[in-house]
């Protein structure tokens, strides 16, 4: 009997290692009061407009099915990176230039201040390891700069970089993440979805985007998750985090446009059926760039931890075919070198 049951179980395992599971992506409800719509309490945050399904299981499925990608794999990984030591954070710009540190983390210089997203200068997102140093030293960043965090996954949320970065670091977070960023000796002012701060002459504002949250220490969506408007009487940036595609775009864009620049994440899409729900592909990316109606799409989320099916370089190559199928322009687009510094041209 246990040689039979040990053989229908091997049998199971062979059967899902040879198939992609169906993407059961729950519909999307476009109703725009939904994004204002009550999200949940603190312990236990949703998406109003298309509740999460997924399950602890779906991890297990993803580990032994097939990988969804077939295409080319480049050995090593064409990230390109440039030196940069971080100077010219500690001089005045003139306007206004953005520094790819990795990842998800810009450093943003806007004349004399800076601010960075998601933050993360450590040498792993818990278990992936970084496939390239930081753009910029740590130590470059200056003790009067400010940093938003979308949510509390590794590769977004690090305490090796929250315990480097100068103490004097004012961070903005979500619903249920001030604690822990305070109890490591931190300032952290926490929002709700819509919710905004001032600080100095920067109004920061927190968005909804589609996404969860989850650390060991933190059970599933207990911490609220989200984008950030980061706005000036000059310049608009939008930083959208980690999130699926969602109708929010369009609002955002209506209401804090018009918005110069929108980082927006390419990349950890494969496979769509587990990935589908809280991470843009590039098609998708594209489109939200489209519904924000921004001037720049900085995409990001690349290059740096290897974290789903496909090559950590693929995202912004894929982000090139998608846009030159749809007949869009590559110019609005900035696709950057690991520690590259881009001023952000003037005028419209």
């Amino acid at each position: 009997m246990y040689i039979r049951v040990l053989s229908s179980t091997l049998l199971i395992f062979l059967s899902l290692s040879c198939s992609v599971p169906p993407d059961r992506t729950p519909e999307l409800n476009p109703d725009p009061s939904l994004l204002y719509a009550a999200h949940g309490q603190p312990g236990a945050w949703f998406n109003p407009w298309r509740p999460s399904n997924k399950h602890w299981t779906d991890l297990f499925r993803w580990a032994v099915s097939r990988s969804a990608y077939s295409g080319e794999w480049r050995d090593p990984p064409l990230v390109r990176r440039v030196d940069n030591d971080g100077s010219s954070f500690a001089a005045p710009e003139a306007a206004a230039a953005v520094t790819w540190v990795g990842h998800s983390t810009f450093a943003v210089h806007d004349t004399g201040d800076v601010f960075l997203t998601d933050p993360h200068f450590g040498k792993r997102a818990l278990i992936p390891a970084r496939f390239h140093p930081p753009g910029v030293p740590i130590t470059s960043i200056p003790a009067d700069a400010f940093a938003v965090v979308s949510h509390n996954h590794y590769d977004h949320l690090d305490a090796y970089t929250v315990e480097h970065l100068p103490q004097t670091v004012t961070w903005f977070v979500p619903l249920g993440l001030g604690e822990w960023i305070e109890k490591k000796g931190r300032k952290a002012v926490e929002l709700d979805w819509w919710q905004s701060a001032q600080h100095g002459r920067w109004r920061v504002t927190c968005v909804p985007v589609q996404h969860w949250s989850q650390r060991i220490e933190q059970s599933r969506d207990s911490t609220l998750w989200c984008g950030w408007i980061v706005a000036n009487a000059e310049r608009t940036y939008f930083f959208a985090g980690d999130t699926g595609y969602f109708h929010g775009f369009t609002e955002i864009g209506k209401k804090f446009g018009p918005i110069d620049v929108a980082m927006i994440p390419v990349g950890a899409y494969e496979p769509r059926w587990i990935m589908h729900y809280s991470h843009l592909n590039p098609t998708e990316a594209y489109r939200a760039f489209l519904d924000l109606k921004a001037r720049w799409m900085l995409p990001c989320h690349w290059g740096t931890f290897r974290l789903t099916d496909e090559p950590i370089d693929e995202p912004p190559r894929e982000l090139q075919r998608v846009v030159e199928q749809a007949g869009g322009r590559l110019d609005s687009i900035k696709i950057f070198a690991v520690g590259e510094r881009w001023e952000i041209p003037a005028g419209q």
